[in-house]
């Protein structure tokens, strides 16, 4: 009776929680899309993982709960204590090691199944043969994208954190070379495991294991800290693409769907990251952004000339007289917790009938939607969120704009100068603004380690500072002015 309830839980049971669950992950990543919906899709995907997790559970059986139990504490204290202490400046970091911690996962389980299925059964056939051929082939592709996930997410980390030469990319010689003689030797080595190896399976797949690690730092040592969001992206897809591959091994319907949907998703949101920088993937990838400027555009202080200063009160004085401010978010912002100072000065402009909306550019900050999420924290409208091409046009008659730590995404040299490394990228047209002000603790460079001509226009004025002191103290100056 107990097995033939056991088979029916298999039969019926389960793939209706997998279906349910899938269904649930699509319409979790659809609300996503949105500002205004997307902590409930964050929800409805985290009730769809937990749904996934109890028909896995159903589905095997005979589990010791023990271990599951041991896992859920461990894991759900180090996320309640990574979510609650990260900086939101150092959300960029987690978000690399999420990245890494599901190409790890996808990594363990394909080498789970190779050590019970060939290994520990002594097999005397090739893995083809008794694992079948699409979990053979299978197996290679999740260690593979699974270990440069997992090694690459972890020097994204150091980059962020400019723990690894600065954030500034490394260039090997005949850095290519190296790197598609390793490709080769992965695809030749999963080609020996599925087909030929016998006796030493083993020995073959922590190989592939190892040189797979290596290719993933390889992969992203070249590429610089300006490159970085991207890359956080990027890798956001491999660790999906790797969980879809584990799926294929394990026959899960469910993990198949959900690692194919964040794979796409991740493809998806890098590519439109590349367009916004008007670079392409490739380009990306080979690396090296950022690493050779010419001396005229470092960007150095001693660069500039004809700055103009500012301070608070002035700041006001302009912006008594403003119907139309936009302000433009950049990493500074983030730095200096800015958002919740920069919401209560543009409601105190709001009072006084001033408009105030918000500049997004996708690859402001460092990681995808980083501003967006910082705004939200401070329940900013999301109507007052304008995308780079909303508010662009509109820019040529904006009173004020105000510069929160953005530098490269309202570079005019991207539209100028065909030298400039940035030449060509979309950037917000800040600079045809009637009066600019750029809130900046110096006038150091952005990641692109060159000089912005925006800092030195007739119609700019930088205000030196930290960034939430600073929009304090404009606040207060802006309360001291008279009603219109």
């Amino acid at each position: 009776m107990n097995e033939a309830n056991s088979d029916a839980i298999s039969s019926v049971i389960v793939p209706v929680i997998y279906l349910l669950s899938s269904v649930i992950f699509i319409f979790g990543l659809k609300q996503l899309t949105r500002i205004r919906t997307a902590r409930r899709g964050n929800t409805l995907a985290a009730f769809a993982m937990l749904l996934a997790v109890i028909g896995t559970l159903l589905e095997i059986g005979l589990v010791d709960y023990r271990w599951i139990l041991g896992g859920l504490v461990i894991g759900g204290t180090v996320g309640a204590i990574a979510a609650f202490k990260v900086k939101m400046t150092s959300m960029p970091e987690m978000v690399a090691l999420f990245n890494g911690s599901g190409g790890a996962a996808s990594t363990a389980v394909a080498l789970a199944v190779v050590w019970q299925s060939v290994i520990e059964i002594g097999a005397t056939v090739p893995a083809f043969a008794v694992i079948g051929l699409n979990q053979a082939v299978t197996v290679g592709l999740s260690v593979l994208i699974g270990s440069v996930t997992l090694s690459g997410s972890y020097i994204a980390y150091l980059k962020l954190q400019g723990s690894l030469n600065k954030g500034e990319p490394i260039l090997l010689p005949a850095r290519h070379i190296i790197t598609l003689s390793l490709i080769i030797a992965i695809l030749g080595l999963s080609a020996y495991f599925a087909f030929y190896a016998v006796g030493n399976v083993g020995m073959v797949i922590l190989v592939i294991t190892g040189i797979s690690l290596i290719l993933g730092v390889l992969l992203v040592i070249p590429i610089g800290s300006a490159d970085m969001p991207v890359v956080v992206s990027l890798l956001n897809s491999y660790s999906g693409l790797a969980a879809c591959a584990t799926g294929f091994i394990l026959s899960n319907n469910v993990l198949i769907i959900s690692g194919a949907m964040v794979g796409s998703a991740g493809i998806i949101l890098t590519q439109i990251m590349c367009k916004a920088m008007d670079r392409s993937l490739l380009n990306v990838l080979v690396g090296g952004f950022g690493s050779q400027t010419s001396t005229s555009s470092s960007g150095g202080s001693d660069e500039y000339t004809t700055v103009t200063s500012a301070g608070a009160e002035e700041v006001a004085l302009v912006l008594e007289d403003a119907d139309t401010v936009a302000i433009i978010p950049g990493y500074g912002l983030a730095v200096a917790q800015a958002q919740h100072a920069v919401r209560q000065m543009a409601d105190q402009l709001e009072k006084r009938g001033t408009k105030v909306v918000y500049g997004i550019h996708p690859v402001a900050g460092r990681m995808p939607g980083h501003m967006n999420v910082l705004l939200a924290e401070a329940d900013v409208p999301y109507e007052s969120l304008l995308e780079m091409d909303e508010i662009n046009p509109d820019l040529k008659t904006t009173d004020v704009a105000i510069l929160l730590g953005a530098n490269d995404v309202c570079n005019p040299l991207a539209l100028t100068d065909p030298s400039s490394v940035i030449y060509g990228m979309p950037i917000l047209n800040v600079h045809e603004a009637r009066n600019v002000f750029v809130v900046k603790r110096s006038l150091s460079p952005g990641y692109a380690g060159i000089k912005n001509p925006l800092f030195e226009a007739e119609n700019t004025s930088m205000c030196f500072g930290d960034a939430k002191k600073m929009i304090q103290e404009i606040l207060n100056e802006v309360k001291l002015l008279p009603e219109r």
